[in-house]
């Protein structure tokens, strides 16, 4: 007989056998995150990540997908592995939106961006939180991240888009309250004062009182004069631009004298020490100071930005280009246009006077070259510009300049080069982004081979030595460069500085002599004008005529923006007529 199959009797049985399954994958999964979450509250934050890492699988008998990605998550974190940790807890929130822990995934997602100074993206979290238990910590967040900005204008855009956050308006009341006064927005931090109900005298504390104007100014010269090593002679000193530069300070300090204006020129020898100087930062006489000027070298630097902050006394360097010398000291000023602006206004003139839009960038081995050309190359991609081939030269290695440039394709009969192999007229200049000799006379004499077209741009120190310069070839090829210290040889300001100079010193005023007495009037008509924190009347007032030079702009900078272009024509250097 056989037997019938009745599945009745059989199903009983499977659904046991299924049930008994899924019970024992349900008590797998919870071992599983129980022994995971064991790992991260030990912090043992790599074995963590491993044994979370399964559990993140969707299965549906697994309750704990989103715990375990939510701890994995943090696990990276700790162990500095941001990247992953973001982009999981992204994951986690495109994956599982409705998931009833979301806060803590926006908490932590805010966290991560405001550590990558992300502080919009990090706002933007927090706001996403909805349970009021979060509030505290919401708000210590905020007032930890944004208490770190120091800068006004990044505060000012967070009030923008969060114009009730009291905790960030405290932020921007500090951030504005630590600026010197000249560079204060006194409307807007009474504003925040009032609206958000702050106490005024917090933030009144820390900034001396407006600019005032005074009958004379004590301005104390820190210069390495190495009094201790001169000698009685009129053999060239070691130091000699130091010496010249503060001859020419103290011609125009006399000079300003018979205008009305009283400047106390106060010098102290540092020596080139940095235990020198700083024995004089330690001197009450010198934080009587209205105005420091100096120090030269970069070692020096950092220990008088220290003592211009502290002191409230603005300082500022005639001579450097090098902006790592205004430091975060916003009473820094510098004479000169920075490096990055040189750089910046150079690739501007090529934009706005060469037809020719492609481009190559030459620079030496230096700190001071490698900023040039960077900031040369960014500004002129932003301008439209091409740039075809950028080269770092060694100083042993000029010699591969020419070959670059001047490279023949063919000849005429009579063996001279009729095209190359970067064609005849194709590129319009070439930025040299050193004062290395080798390097840019290497370039220029490669230029004068090809016979076409190409303007060479330099700087103004490229013809420092006039000696070793071929003011005809310069002429001939139109070599442009940046001169923010050009004075025209017939200017009747200067006629009239050098027969005074010579009238006094017997001898022809020196570049470094020209700059210190151009200098000095400059600084002397601020002070009388604006008082002594300057830099406000001059942020405000545009394009300054210069005395002996053409002029300044500091509007809205602590570096001079302002930066004539000169070309040697009919045998002198002469200002290319541009647009300031």
């Amino acid at each position: 007989m056989s037997k019938v199959f009745r599945p009745g009797s059989v199903l009983p049985v499977i659904v046991f056998v299924l049930l008994t399954s899924v019970s024992v994958q349900a008590q797998d999964f919870k071992r599983q995150y129980k022994n995971a979450k064991d790992l991260f509250d030990e912090k043992s934050y790599s074995l963590a990540m491993e044994s979370f890492k399964p559990l993140i699988i969707y299965d549906v008998n697994n309750p704990y997908s989103e715990y375990a990605a939510f701890f994995y998550s943090l696990s990276a974190y700790y162990l500095g592995y941001t990247a992953v940790a973001k982009d999981n807890l992204l994951q986690l929130k495109k994956l599982h939106p409705d998931w009833d822990q979301m806060d803590d995934v926006n908490y932590w997602l805010a966290k991560i961006y405001f550590d990558q100074r992300q502080y919009f993206q990090g706002l933007l979290q927090l706001k996403s939180i909805k349970s009021s238990a979060l509030n505290e910590d919401v708000a210590s967040m905020q007032r930890a991240y944004l208490s770190q900005i120091d800068d006004p204008e990044t505060l000012k855009m967070v009030m923008e888009e969060n114009p009730d956050n009291a905790i960030a308006a405290q932020a921007l009341a500090k951030a504005i309250s630590k600026q010197p006064v000249y560079q204060q927005d006194a409307a807007l931090l009474d504003q925040l004062i009032s609206k958000f109900k702050l106490d005024r005298n917090e933030f009144a504390s820390a900034v001396k009182p407006a600019s005032v104007k005074k009958d004379r100014y004590r301005v104390s010269l820190l210069f390495p004069f190495l009094a201790n090593t001169l000698e009685p002679t009129s053999a060239t000193k070691a130091n000699q631009f130091v010496i010249d530069l503060y001859e020419g300070m103290k011609l125009a300090a006399d000079t300003l004298a018979k205008q009305g204006i009283a400047v106390d020129l106060l010098a102290y020898d540092t020596e080139k020490n940095v235990d020198k100087l700083a024995k004089l930062l330690k001197t009450d006489e010198l934080k009587s100071s209205d105005l420091i000027i100096g120090p030269f070298f970069p070692e020096e630097a950092k220990l008088v930005q220290e003592f211009s902050m502290a002191n409230h006394i603005s300082m500022i360097n005639p001579v450097s280009n090098n902006s790592a010398f205004l430091g975060d000291n916003p009473y820094s000023m510098l004479f000169q246009p920075s490096f990055e602006t040189l750089a910046i206004k150079s690739a501007e003139m090529v934009a706005n006077t060469i037809g020719n839009k492609n481009c190559m960038v030459f620079l030496g081995e230096t700190a001071k070259d490698s900023v040039m050309a960077y900031n040369f190359i960014r500004k002129a991609n932003q301008l439209g510009l091409r740039i075809v081939l950028t080269r770092k030269i060694a100083k042993e290695n000029t010699s591969v300049i020419q070959p670059l440039i001047a490279t023949a394709t063919d000849y005429d009969d009579n063996k001279m080069p009729r095209n190359f192999r970067i064609r005849r007229d194709s590129l319009g200049s070439i930025f040299v982004a050193s004062d290395n000799t080798l390097i840019y006379s290497k370039v220029i004499g490669s230029v004068q081979t090809r016979g076409d077209s190409i303007i060479v741009i330099g700087t103004e120190n490229w013809i420092a030595n006039e000696a070793s310069i071929n003011y005809d070839n310069f002429e001939r090829l139109r070599v442009t460069m940046a001169s923010p210290n050009y004075v025209s040889a017939h200017n009747p300001a200067y006629l009239d500085f050098r027969r005074k100079y010579i009238r006094k010193h017997g001898t022809v005023p020196s570049p470094y002599a020209r700059v210190g007495y151009e200098f000095m009037d400059f600084i002397g008509k601020v002070l009388h004008q604006y008082g002594v924190y300057f830099q406000e009347g001059l942020h405000q007032a545009g394009f300054v005529p210069g005395y002996l030079s053409p002029g300044y702009s500091f509007t809205n900078s602590r570096d001079n923006q302002y930066v004539p272009f000169v070309r040697i024509i009919n045998g002198e250097l002469v200002q290319l007529n541009l647009k300031k």
